[in-house]
């Protein structure tokens, strides 16, 4: 199949962009310290947004900066701030990602090199609504998350044959269209649309009557349970096809405060998948099994397909509880130096578990580790504090960029 779309990964820390890069993400976004809709993922400052986008050029792919908060009026002097001091960058990003209108005007006067893409936050529903956008410059709108292959594809037949199409493909779904949700503002002084949701649409609700305090009683939306807006997480990965035919030019990720196994394990799925549909349909669907099988090994909720086969029933909801399904656990990714390889220790795990590499090629790995070195030459035969540097005395040959996960029992 030809015309094969970008892949397009959420990177939310500098400890995240190597793993996006080299397991196979085309283009990356990701947000600076303030004026992203994810202020609680561990941002870029403006020395480690140069550094990002030195790194990911380097490599000979994108980086695009999100620039999406509805932003009030207090936030302009730190936007003209930012995109003023982006002009001057040695490189810059390749495109900024925006939502507001305010922001937009002053991407463009003050950035006119980079282009802009426009955020699902704009709820692009229509082709009337991307021409407008085309008129404004812009060459590539994330669509929104409410459209259907159909709506898409009459979309794609109705713009430019040179503007784009993003669509998002896998992750968390909101509840609220588009992303624009005031729940999380209204419970918890905590605005959504500036980067600080609490997701109160995943938790248990119960009722209260005034005169009868302390006596709660279940809210049902079915008999099947309680949680009345928590939707199952996308998956589109065994739909490729068809969003290609319906003329998405970039497939997003969402996902910028996932960790490093996350991005890993998605990415080289994904990459993994559109390398074979490249080569035909039939390699894809070939490959297809093992692809759906990798991104269940990561923290998710249980997946659906979202709006694009039609307006989503109660098989895009969980109603029984808001836990993530968890059957691999991110121990660590291996680094190097003279002492030879080490790992930034995740989650607790002994010496002897069997655990995995694994690696951008797929040639994954199955080892034990049978001891683990602190800086100090302290020998070890488990891992039990968080952030810790320790080097792993193994017989495996281990690979700079290794994730090294553990199948939970």
């Amino acid at each position: 199949m030809t015309g094969i779309p970008e892949l397009l990964m959420p990177v939310g820390s500098p400890a995240v962009l190597p793993l996006a890069l080299h397991y196979g993400a085309d283009a990356v976004y990701l947000g600076s310290d303030a004026l992203s809709l994810r202020a609680k993922a561990d941002n870029f400052s403006d020395e480690a947004l140069k550094e990002a986008l030195r790194y990911t050029h380097s490599f000979g792919k994108r980086l695009y900066l999100a620039v999406n908060i509805f932003a009030h009026e207090a936030d302009l002097s730190e936007a003209r701030a930012l995109f003023g001091a982006a002009a001057s960058w040695p490189q810059k990003p390749d495109a900024f990602i925006v939502s507001d209108f305010g922001i937009f005007r002053l991407a463009r006067r003050l950035c006119p090199d980079v282009p802009v893409h426009i955020s699902t936050q704009t709820n692009s529903t229509n082709s009337e609504t991307f021409r407008f956008w085309y008129e404004q410059g812009v060459r590539r709108v994330v669509c929104a998350r409410e459209l259907s292959l159909e709506e898409l594809s009459a979309v794609r037949a109705n713009i430019p044959a040179d503007m784009e199409i993003e669509v998002f493909v896998h992750g968390s779904m909101c509840m609220s269209y588009s992303g624009r949700c005031l729940i999380s503002n209204f419970l918890n002084a905590r605005d959504a649309n500036r980067g600080l949701c609490t997701q109160p649409c995943r938790w248990k609700y119960y009722l209260c009557e005034e005169t009868r305090p302390g006596e709660y009683f279940p809210v049902e939306e079915s008999g099947k349970g309680t949680y009345l807006y928590n939707s199952r997480d996308l998956c589109m990965i065994s739909h490729l096809p068809e969003l290609i035919r319906a003329g998405a030019a970039s497939l997003k990720v969402e996902g910028r405060m996932k960790n490093e196994l996350y991005v890993a394990t998605v990415v080289r799925a994904y990459r993994t998948a559109l390398d074979a549909l490249a080569e035909s349909e039939e390699a894809y669907r070939k490959v297809l099994p093992r692809c759906e099988a990798e991104v269940l090994k990561v923290t998710t909720r249980d997946y659906c397909t979202g709006f694009y086969f039609g307006k989503p029933g109660p098989e895009a909801q969980n109603f029984e509880s808001s836990a993530y399904r968890q059957d691999y656990r991110f121990l660590g990714v291996v680094e190097k130096d003279e002492k030879g390889c080490f790992i930034r220790q995740k989650n607790k795990f002994s010496a002897g578990d069997p655990v995995q590499a694994i690696r951008p090629d797929g040639s994954d790995i199955d080892f034990t580790v049978e001891a683990f070195v602190t800086e100090d030459g302290e020998i070890r035969t488990s891992c039990p504090h968080p952030g810790e540097k320790l080097y792993l005395k193994t017989e495996a040959e281990l690979k700079e960029f290794d994730v090294i996960r553990e199948e939970k029992r």
